[in-house]
């Protein structure tokens, strides 16, 4: 493989917050407490060891969630040593999506992987665990129900309200007789159907699925996963919900963060309410307001005072829910966590907790963007050195690109740039003469001037345009190129599924990404086939 990495600030893709953070820019500092590199994480252990952590509680869950799934003896271990003191996390989190989803899924949990090892190493007398909070209560079923597969879209259609982790796999089994047509007979092929029809139609549940589906693909890493819907792991977070629910300051404070973040030129990421929680049943999640002393569910008939909604958050806490403003808050109350890592978007709104996590008294752990991934087969990388260009080049907007192209590339000058000058030339002597006559022709002048160089330009573009029909092969090859590598005009990692690559190359593909991601490098990673 060629390895090219290039500085965020070379992608036109990522967003300016994405970038800013990267680079450690000085405008987002009060924003977060640790910087993301090996040397801070001595001061974060130091900081999560004064946090009481339910330890014990923490490791009956997991093996209470691990019974009915075979698990490595290395994700046995991992799981086990969260018992000990001296040992952390560091968590990655993404919803249940429909076969993993994007592609970024799989750079999210390698990027953690590959953290926690990094880590052994600088301290070795600590224990290191990467894990996956699944969020399976969220409830925005668009955003999980498709993956997309060889430029087509495979979607699980579905009725049931509620959070899609409970919903069941049952409407699933269509999209698997799809990708089982789409994806052939050979061995890679008849390798990863058995593995999501395993998944999806041997489980009741897409939590269940999903839990299966990734400790299948990264138990050998020790990967831990936790779905976050535990009664128990609700019940450990009842005093924070409470103080949420009667309190209500979560949404002051963010308010406040979000006012300053918008006053150093960022948009608010997510809106907070006066009260971050949800009530769930089976096939409802609504949030929860206040309205005349009552506390109401959206939607519902469902109704508390004060002393009957604590009373019910005491004998039911599974039945509520943190909202994108709580959820980063019940990660780190229960585990012994030390970094998130996540997408230029789940940053965004970390970004915007850390008033609210003092207010908690809960620490903030370091944030890390995650490992970004392009991958270019060899096809594609054979297309790129026939058009002369560059991995660099690729990533330049595509009008800009072929015109870039023509320009390099015609036998004849189309690039007016010397006339442009030599006109606006013309123009001053002409311009000296008439002001020596007659000081008012100045304006008539200019303005003769500004529709000569407006001519002269339209000349330009359809000149430039005449080239373009002169070289069309080659701009469509560029227009292809492009399509495949950046899918709607996106990063292929927020676009593509990984079952293309498991496809042509099989446990390679995850061998090559293992060994390069570092999401500390904060680089964009090119693998070039």
């Amino acid at each position: 493989m060629q390895i090219t990495k290039l500085d965020y600030k070379d992608v036109p893709q990522f967003s300016k917050r994405d970038k800013a953070y990267v680079q450690q820019d000085a405008v987002l500092r009060s924003f977060y407490a640790h910087s993301p590199d090996l040397n801070s994480f001595a001061e974060v252990i130091e900081l999560k060891k004064q946090q009481q952590i339910p330890r014990k509680e923490l490791v009956d869950m997991l093996q209470l969630q691990y019974k009915n799934v075979e698990a490595s003896h290395k994700v046995q271990k991992n799981i086990s040593s969260l018992a000990d003191e001296n040992t952390f996390t560091i968590i990655t989190g993404h919803q249940p999506s429909l076969a993993t989803g994007p592609l970024y899924f799989i750079y999210k949990i390698l990027s953690t992987i590959n953290l926690t090892e990094q880590l052994s190493v600088r301290h070795p007398d600590k224990h290191f665990v990467p894990v996956y909070w699944m969020g399976s209560e969220d409830h925005d079923f668009e955003e999980i129900n498709h993956f997309h597969l060889f430029g087509k879209t495979l979607t699980w259609e579905n009725e049931e309200k509620g959070s899609v982790g409970k919903m069941s796999t049952k409407g699933i089994l269509p999209v698997l007789e799809e990708l089982k047509n789409l994806l052939g007979e050979s061995e890679n092929a008849t390798q990863i159907y058995d593995l999501m029809y395993e998944a999806y139609a041997k489980h009741d549940t897409l939590d269940e699925a999903t839990f299966y589906l990734t400790n299948a693909l990264f138990q050998d890493y020790g990967l831990v996963v936790f779905i976050t819907s535990s009664p128990k792991a609700k019940s450990l977070f009842v005093e924070y919900m409470l103080k949420e629910i009667i309190e209500q300051a979560s949404y002051k404070i963010v308010n406040k963060t979000i006012a300053e973040l918008e006053k150093a030129g960022f948009k608010a990421q997510a809106s907070p309410r006066e009260i971050n929680l949800f009530y769930m049943r089976k096939g409802l999640r609504e949030r929860i307001v206040q309205e005349a002393g009552v506390f109401k569910v959206l939607n519902t008939d469902f109704t508390f005072t004060k002393k009957e909604i604590e009373e019910e958050l005491h004998s039911h806490p599974e039945r509520f829910s943190p909202n994108v403003l709580m959820r980063p808050l019940y990660q780190e109350v229960l585990f012994p966590n030390l970094a998130y890592i996540g997408g230029g978007g789940e940053l965004a709104y970390w970004l915007e907790r850390k008033a609210q996590f003092e207010y908690f008294k809960v620490p903030f752990p370091m944030l890390i963007r995650r490992a970004s991934v392009m991958w270019i087969n060899a096809g594609q990388a054979k297309k790129l050195n026939q058009l002369g260009l560059s991995v660099q080049d690729i990533f330049t907007a595509e009008d800009q690109l072929i015109s870039n192209f023509v320009r390099e590339n015609t036998e004849q000058e189309v690039n007016l740039t010397d006339d442009r000058a030599a006109l606006e030339q013309i123009y001053i002597q002409i311009l000296a003469k008439a002001k020596a006559i007659d000081p008012a022709l100045e304006k008539s002048v200019l303005g003769e001037q500004a529709k000569a160089l407006k001519s002269l330009q339209q000349i330009e573009t359809k000149l430039l345009r005449a080239e373009k029909r002169q070289h069309e092969t080659h701009t469509k090859r560029i227009t292809g190129l492009k399509d495949k590598l950046f899918p709607k005009r996106g990063l292929q990692e927020r676009k593509d599924n990984f079952i293309s690559f498991y496809l042509k190359y099989g446990d390679e593909f995850m061998q090559v990404l293992k060994k390069h991601i570092d999401a500390l490098e904060g680089k964009m990673l090119v693998l070039v086939e």
